[in-house]
């Protein structure tokens, strides 16, 4: 099942998502409440989406999405998992490296993205998978992630939080694949900039899986549903534009991943 945050009616709702038609469930729910249901729970709900009417549902180009969750509790970001070309097995670090992004940079499918260039003019997009947390800490569904990031010293050094969360910098969508349609292990994603690649990988290049780094996170905090974490990035392609290819206004991003979708941001 795909899940989404739309605009109908001026409020923002959870939808349901099909081939090219959308269902506004108009119950007062939110994503993170939805995450909240179990296995069963969620059973129902699709039972109770089957049963609606046709003229019920809109065509997905008529309607606003949102961010897929538009209100995360907490938003963990892993840095360095990805395995670059050649490497071994036993390189990088011995457990996942945990960082964060503040709820407050999310932003939608489609939006513009602009910052204030005298604070950080060097920004760079990242393609991640991100896992919605569940009930007791179990996966409610897959979506993706734009961890757009400040590569300037004075933040890429050591200030990460602040470098990784201004305003608009997690795109977050189109919108949520619920975990039992969908097996992360293996999945091919990639991010370009205009059309030219600058991302290509697999998710089988992880250093640590989907089970392990939600294990070693609760290991330690408690993952509440409706959480998010970002999974980590695949390197930078060497061909052109290159790894020295940063953000510049007029620039169109489209962070995929295979079996969810396309995430696009305009930068200005």
């Amino acid at each position: 099942m795909r899940l989404a945050t739309i605009v109908d009616g001026g409020r923002s709702v959870i939808a349901v998502v099909r081939d090219d038609r959308v269902l506004p469930v108009d119950d007062g729910s939110t994503m993170r409440h939805l995450a909240t249901a179990s296995p069963d729970g969620v059973d129902r709900f699709r039972g109770w989406v089957d049963a609606r009417p046709g003229d019920r549902w809109l065509p997905l180009v008529e309607v606003e999405l949102r961010a897929a969750v538009p209100d995360p509790g907490a938003i963990y970001t892993i840095g360095l998992n990805y395995r670059t070309p050649g490497e071994s097995l036993d390189a990088g670090p011995d457990r996942p490296l945990v960082y964060g992004k503040l709820p407050s940079s999310v932003a939608a499918h489609g939006a513009t993205l602009r910052w204030d260039r005298d604070v950080t003019p060097t920004v760079d997009a990242e393609v991640e998978l991100g896992i919605v947390i569940g009930v007791e800490g179990a996966v409610f569904g897959y979506t993706i992630v734009d961890d757009v990031s400040s590569r300037d010293p004075w933040l890429d050094g050591d200030q990460w939080l602040l470098g990784k969360s201004m305003p608009g910098f997690c795109p977050v969508g189109p919108w949520i694949v619920t975990a039992d349609e969908f097996d992360p292990t293996g999945v091919r994603l990639g991010c370009s900039i205009n059309g030219e690649p600058i991302q290509d990988g697999r998710t089988s290049d992880m250093r640590f899986s989907v089970a392990e780094v939600i294990a070693y996170i609760g290991r330690h905090v408690r993952l509440e549903p409706g959480d998010l974490i970002v999974s980590g990035t695949p390197p930078r392609l060497s061909d052109a534009p290159g790894p020295d290819r940063h953000l510049e206004p007029g620039d169109v991003v489209t962070c995929w991943i295979e079996g969810i979708g396309d995430l696009t941001t305009t930068i200005a």
